[in-house]
């Protein structure tokens, strides 16, 4: 059962999340990974392998049958799912990526797909006096596919005046 059952996520204290430990607490929407999408990334990051931007080379010489997304650019919007799928934490001036605890590639993401995410609150500390670390287990899912594109344990650290 996600916690979030409509779109309207609902405010919630750092202390009231923790009554959620190991509940899915969001899905965001799906997000279209075009090849427009895929060869901007490639741009901004200078990784412009032709599995990425080359379709009939990638269909040719790889199992992929065209284009796949770049792994990071599929990383890359799990902050947009999150601001999309999370609730609003009471207080919180601030968060940040932390980092990751585990990432894993599962399934490549081709040209054309939707993907989404689906975060579960694995773990929740807070760290005083004005600190809260989210340990968040996420699978991102690949629209009409088995496998998700990645796994993986991501952590976010939000900051407050004071906890609630």
């Amino acid at each position: 059962m996600t916690f979030i059952e409509d779109d309207a996520a609902p405010m919630l204290s750092a202390v009231a999340l923790r009554e959620h430990l190991g509940t899915e607490i969001g899905v965001s929407r799906w997000f279209m990974i075009d090849q427009d999408r895929i060869n901007a990334f490639a741009d901004v990051t200078d990784d412009h392998q032709f599995i990425h931007l080359d379709p009939e080379r990638a269909a040719d010489e790889t199992a992929f049958d065209g284009t796949v997304a770049h792994g990071f650019l599929t990383v890359s919007l799990l902050s947009a799912m999150a601001y999309d799928a999370l609730p609003p934490i009471e207080g919180a001036r601030v968060g940040v990526n932390y980092g990751f605890n585990r990432l894993r590639f599962v399934s490549p993401v081709p040209a054309g797909a939707q993907v989404r995410g689906r975060f579960t609150l694995h773990a929740l500390s807070d760290e005083p006096p004005t600190e809260v670390t989210l340990t968040w287990a996420v699978s991102v899912e690949i629209e009409n596919h088995v496998k998700p594109a990645l796994v993986a344990e991501w952590i976010n650290r939000l900051y407050f005046e004071e906890l609630t």
